[in-house]
């Protein structure tokens, strides 16, 4: 017989506004106290220099987070012009100067050439792993190792303002895996110069956006009210509102539960092609199989045949 888990089934999505200084993993571990659950997860790691949108997975939602972490982000970020630190950021040590600083014209100028697909090389501070081993545990140990340039995909870059000669604000729209460090440095490249980041705030993940986001005073002023877990489960997004981009599929109550069980469902003509028609403009062919209001699985279709592929306990 299985240990019992600690804690309960809650599932569901909390977004919050991280401060600066806190890490992503001790907001997971405030928000779970708080609601005494068995499970969670975060949907993209913040550095705690970094503020902002931080979508916490609770339960059966953590089945989804890829789907948040897999789309479009958004940040606000500044740039000090002049110097570059081993970390790219104002956390990191300062290894190299330069005396040169750009005007507003040069800046509006190399910012085209960020758009699009791109390849970027990450800051060496980061989590990706070299022969098995975090590049940030590599770089504190003054081990020499080199990381690998990435395509990333850059929507929306945008000069927001010019803070001074030592400064500028941006704005960015972009894909999975793209680090705002690394931008920083490059562009600051292009203009002759270094540069690392003063200031980054995620606006926007995926679906989730400030307009859905608690700040941590209003989370810790809850974990002193009587009715802390009642007024921080009010908070929840329910499991879909990762998946507001995909398909959905409403299920009878037998198909529901042969997905349950694992089991393949078998579509009629007319239901199978409505739902190809439906998948034939999106880049996701996942589908959210519903019962009622109730998330039953992400699935796949091939032809009539519907398969699970995430079944989701609720």
């Amino acid at each position: 017989m299985g240990r019992k888990k600690k804690g309960n089934p809650v599932h569901g999505w909390l977004v919050l506004d991280k401060p600066t200084g806190v890490t992503s993993t001790q907001m997971v571990g405030r928000a779970r106290r708080l609601l005494n659950a068995q499970k969670a997860g975060h949907g993209g790691t913040l550095d705690p220099l970094a503020t902002g949108i931080l979508p916490l997975a609770f339960g059966e939602a953590t089945k989804t987070v890829s789907y948040a972490m897999d789309g479009r982000k958004t940040y606000a970020f500044s740039v000090q012009w002049g110097q570059e630190t081993d970390s790219c950021d104002s956390d990191g040590q300062i290894t190299q100067e330069s005396d040169h600083r750009p005007d507003e014209e040069a800046i509006r100028a190399v910012l085209p050439e960020f758009l699009g697909p791109i390849q970027q090389i990450p800051p060496r501070f980061s989590a990706l792993k070299v022969d098995g081993k975090r590049a940030y545990d590599l770089a504190r140990s003054n081990q020499e190792f080199e990381l690998e340039a990435r395509r990333v995909e850059i929507f929306r870059l945008e000069l927001l303002s010019v803070d001074g000669p030592d400064q500028a604000t941006f704005e960015v729209d972009c894909g999975k895996g793209t680090y705002v460090r690394s931008l920083a440095r490059d562009i600051a490249g292009k203009l002759g110069t270094l540069g690392h980041i003063v200031m980054l705030r995620r606006l926007r993940v995926g679906p989730f956006g400030l307009e859905h986001a608690i700040s941590l005073e209003s989370l810790d002023a809850m974990g002193h009210s009587p009715a802390a877990g009642e007024e921080l489960h009010q908070q929840l997004l329910p499991i879909r509102a990762a998946l507001d981009d995909i398909s959905v599929l409403a299920l009878s109550e037998t198909e529901a539960a042969d997905l349950r069980f694992g089991r393949k469902v078998v579509l009629d003509h007319t239901r199978a092609r409505e739902l190809a028609e439906d998948l034939s403009g999106r880049s996701d062919q996942t589908i959210l199989a519903e019962e009622g209001v109730t998330p039953v699985a992400l699935c796949q279709l091939d032809d009539l045949i519907l398969s699970p592929v995430r079944v989701l306990n609720l």
